[in-house]
């Protein structure tokens, strides 16, 4: 007998994958339900609270015969939001006009002249601007500073170049204006203004920076090289 044969063959042995318990398959299954369901009924309950809030406010002032719960046997959800977009249209269509935007200008101008209810109207009128119409200090980019010490990086929103008497008044390098929100409310935040160089811009869109912002890092978008989400006037990384 040669030396190869007397040497005893390596046999692989393969273990069986343990056994899952019916148990904790249906916990997989129940939280595997929970994530397809959960995001899908929280968004349902939160459009049925507010149709509910809008309806609660408007059903009151629809005249009695345009309103179809006096003909029907049940009441109809939606209707105050059918109405208020009905009456929201309508305004804008007069507010177009000529003799409409001179009924506006006079009420603003008269508003204008009370102390403090016309500084709430002209800061809630331009917050309003830049929401719905998009113009200007819409936020561009999301960018990581430091703060609050060396070493820490915050996420923030762009918004732009600073401008006016605050550009006057910080001499030297160009500076641009971040905001940076709180999590996990994002309405309230800080507004700085920081040199250009010391501002990472990052290649995610300001919708992904919103969801990393709100869920505290748990929500993070993927990132692949050479897919870059750049604006027109984007600015340059120190």
């Amino acid at each position: 007998m040669s030396e190869d044969e007397k040497q005893p063959e390596h046999i692989e042995v393969i273990l069986p994958a343990p056994k899952v318990s019916l148990g904790r398959r249906l916990v997989n299954y129940f939280f595997a339900g929970l994530v397809l369901t959960g995001p899908i009924a929280i968004t349902l309950y939160l459009a049925w609270t507010v149709i509910g809030w809008i309806d609660a406010a408007i059903v009151p002032l629809i005249p009695r015969q345009l309103n179809p719960d006096q003909y029907l046997p049940f009441s109809v959800p939606g209707i105050g939001l059918i109405a208020a977009f009905a009456a929201i249209t309508l305004i804008g269509f007069v507010a177009a006009n000529f003799i409409g935007r001179r009924l506006f200008a006079f009420g603003e101008r008269l508003v204008g002249r009370v102390p403090v209810l016309s500084s709430v109207y002209n800061a809630l009128k331009q917050i309003f601007d830049t929401l719905i119409t998009q113009r200007g200090t819409s936020f561009k980019n999301v960018g990581l500073i430091e703060y609050p010490r060396k070493g820490v990086w915050a996420v923030v929103l762009i918004a732009s170049e600073a401008r006016g008497e605050v550009a006057q008044r910080l001499s030297g390098e160009d500076h641009i204006g971040v905001f940076m929100p709180t999590t996990p409310n994002p309405t309230t935040g800080f507004l700085m203004f920081l040199p250009r160089s010391e501002v990472i811009v990052l290649d995610m869109s300001v919708e992904e920076g919103a969801k990393l912002i709100i869920s505290a890092g748990l929500v993070t978008p993927p990132y692949v090289p050479g897919q870059t989400n750049i604006v027109p006037d984007r600015p340059s990384q120190p």
